[in-house]
């Protein structure tokens, strides 16, 4: 495994010919790579891998779906994919390393059902789209992964919008702060950094589609800091983050919701936030109330592209 990963990652890095046969065109699979949404995903396969390699590319090439569909393309020209055999979970260990190599890992006892439902490798996906930034905006980073990942599933039509908002309403109190908290740029816990990002983005979503009647969303902001450069080969500073977004949205969301939720503890009604969405959740079903102020919002942010 480590001498293939090593030629694949030569390939992927240096553009030497012969190490990989290149997929032939876009949606298009040779085996050992494929062509999702203008670029190329290489996978180097473990052979103690339990799951055909069949199973493996079709996961792969659903999570490259999503994200290309998200983007409107896939967010960089070449990404070497490496899939090893460990852990609890069927899908687990998830390692972005810049813009270059996924890793990730499989249980043995997996099924191609389990692979169906996995969630790890499009968020490990989403971190291609976006620029590194100082470890103290983490949350920024992996919050912004954790949200999109359901919601670009479910435009793919991989997941139903119900299951999106019940992960939302479930996961949501896990990220609000605690005694002590100082603000999401000093945040102490995984759950505050995961969680807690995950509700700005959110919060920064529904702000911009009210400020401006649902033309402009998150999608709008992010699709132009990508195209600004900002990839996960890159280093950006914060404050051209907040900035580039702003600017394609044409409010200055993002810079004060990190006045609010960056440096404080900024606290959310999240049982009144779902209420204005029309979110019910009982018992782990969630149905919606057409009827809420916010729920043409709500659907538009799960509804496939036009």
């Amino acid at each position: 495994m480590q001498a293939a990963r090593a030629l694949l990652l030569l390939a992927l890095l240096s553009g030497v010919p012969g190490c990989m046969k290149p997929a032939a065109g876009n949606g298009e699979d040779s085996g050992t790579s494929l062509t999702v949404g203008g670029g190329t995903i290489d996978v180097a396969l473990d052979p103690g891998v339990a799951l055909p390699r069949a199973a493996v590319m079709r996961w792969v090439r659903r999570a490259a779906e999503a994200v290309a569909g998200f983007y409107g393309r896939f967010p960089v020209a070449r990404i070497l994919v490496s899939v090893a055999p460990g852990g609890h979970e069927p899908v687990n260990g998830g390692v972005t390393y810049a813009a270059r190599e996924i890793d990730v890992r499989i249980s043995r006892e997996a099924t191609a059902a389990d692979l169906d439902s996995d969630w790890v490798l499009t968020h490990e996906m989403f971190h291609l789209a976006f620029p590194n930034l100082d470890d103290k905006y983490r949350w920024m980073m992996e919050g912004l992964a954790d949200y999109l990942e359901p919601i670009a599933r479910a435009r793919a039509g991989q997941w139903r919008a119900e299951e999106v908002w019940r992960d939302f309403a479930e996961g949501s109190p896990r990220g609000e702060p605690r005694r002590g908290d100082r603000g999401l740029d000093h945040a102490p816990s995984r759950d505050r950094i995961y969680w807690g990002g995950n509700t700005y983005w959110l919060l920064a979503d529904l702000r911009i589609r009210e400020r401006t009647d649902n033309r402009k969303s998150v999608d709008d902001a992010v699709r132009a800091i990508l195209d600004a450069g900002g990839d996960g080969n890159s280093h950006w500073e914060f404050a051209q983050v907040l900035a580039t977004g702003d600017r394609a949205t044409g409010t200055e969301v993002l810079t004060e919701l990190h006045r609010e939720f960056g440096m404080k503890p900024g606290r959310v009604d999240l049982d009144a936030l779902w209420k204005r969405l029309g979110v019910v959740n009982a018992a782990g079903a969630v149905t919606f109330d057409e009827k809420a102020p916010l729920a043409k919002i709500r659907a538009a942010i799960t509804a496939p592209p036009r």
